[in-house]
């Protein structure tokens, strides 16, 4: 699909727009003042495909966490500023790699340029979050709790950094309701050329939340919008970013790890296929290669689908063909199914290294 054309915006070692690769992100839920449980965290984090990751920076004893947590951190880290300017000054200080902070709400002018000049001085992007529960008072008023008072609210934050010279930024507009989310990112994609950070947010938890992430997000990735994105779950942080390379890979945006076609089952299915398929994709989660893995329960589909993943077995009357790359390659039984496709899978691993 095509994508908006939006300047690219580096954090760190990874690039925001521009055309690169959709980015995935996540955030701590640690303590950041406890250095060993945050790093403990954010490298599972990057195991899971987490790419940049976000932590509270909620008071000083925080912001002194933060050069130990930088210099650890196998991912650039972004420091989650809100109200208090001294605290952005401290993270730049510490060596962050990207602010998330509105500069309308860190009080005066001169409080906003400190902060800009250091940013600039360090090359640090900053990306303004504006989210349908905090929408200033005065646009309210005239707008209401609408995606345009989002838009403007962006639009404000977004001006107040333009006029002390400053355009290495990100912009996200988050709501927990998705025709709004959807509506704010489709109005703003039309007015800045800024990459975009995307989310629904407080989406809830791990399966609620999934799906409507997936709803939300997807409805914006295909129009095209949307450069980098974070699923908000009330879970595991290395669940949203399980969850959002799941989202990309079926959108055919990004690939990490397999993606698993199964049949939905019926009256002629033959084989035990849930336990087979819950079973191949617990053992194969951390597969490394973006395979297709295509796991069948019957002969009207299921050869078809097989034979177009780069493993699969089409199953029946307690046996099931083994293929790979549009080859049946043995039949097994039943109970050898999912040794089978795992094994597959390592020669396929073996085979590419």
């Amino acid at each position: 699909m095509q994508r908006d054309q939006t300047r690219p915006v580096r954090v760190g070692n990874v690039t925001i727009g521009g055309g690169a690769p959709i980015v995935v992100q996540s955030m701590t839920n640690t303590d950041t003042r406890n250095i060993e449980a945050t790093l403990r965290q954010i490298r599972a984090l990057a195991e899971a495909g987490c790419e940049i990751v976000r932590v509270a920076v909620v008071n000083r004893d925080a912001a002194a966490a933060l050069p130990e947590i930088v210099r650890h951190s196998p991912i650039p880290v972004v420091a989650d500023i809100h109200f208090d300017h001294r605290l952005a000054l401290a993270a730049l200080e510490a060596g962050v790699h990207k602010l998330r902070l509105n500069p309308g709400n860190i009080g005066a002018e001169h409080k906003v340029r400190e902060v800009v000049k250091a940013a600039k001085d360090r090359q640090v992007p900053i990306r303004i979050g504006v989210n349908s529960g905090s929408i200033a008072k005065h646009l309210l008023e005239r707008l209401g709790r609408t995606p345009q008072a989002m838009v403007e609210s962006a639009l404000e934050h977004i001006a107040i950094l333009e006029k002390l010279g400053f355009e290495d930024i990100v912009v996200s507009l988050k709501a927990t309701d998705i025709q709004m989310t959807v509506a704010a990112y489709e109005m703003l994609s039309e007015k800045v050329d800024y990459p975009l950070h995307l989310g629904i947010t407080e989406a809830g938890t791990t399966w609620f939340g999934t799906i409507k992430s997936a709803c939300g997000l997807g409805a914006l990735l295909s129009r095209g919008i949307g450069d980098t994105l974070r699923v908000s779950l009330t879970a595991d942080p290395v669940e949203e970013v399980r969850v959002a390379w799941a989202i990309l890979s079926a959108m055919d945006l990004r690939r990490r790890g397999p993606l698993f076609i199964s049949c939905p089952t019926c009256g002629r299915t033959e084989i035990d296929l849930e336990r087979i398929t819950a079973e191949v994709e617990e053992r194969l989660k951390d597969y490394p290669l973006p395979i297709t893995i295509a796991i069948m329960g019957c002969v009207v589909n299921g050869p078809g689908e097989a034979s177009h993943a780069e493993i699969g077995i089409a199953g029946g009357k307690g046996v099931g063909l083994v293929f790979r790359s549009g080859k049946i390659v043995r039949r097994v039984a039943e109970s050898e199914l999912v040794d089978a496709i795992v094994q597959e899978a390592q020669l396929y691993l073996e085979e590419r290294n």
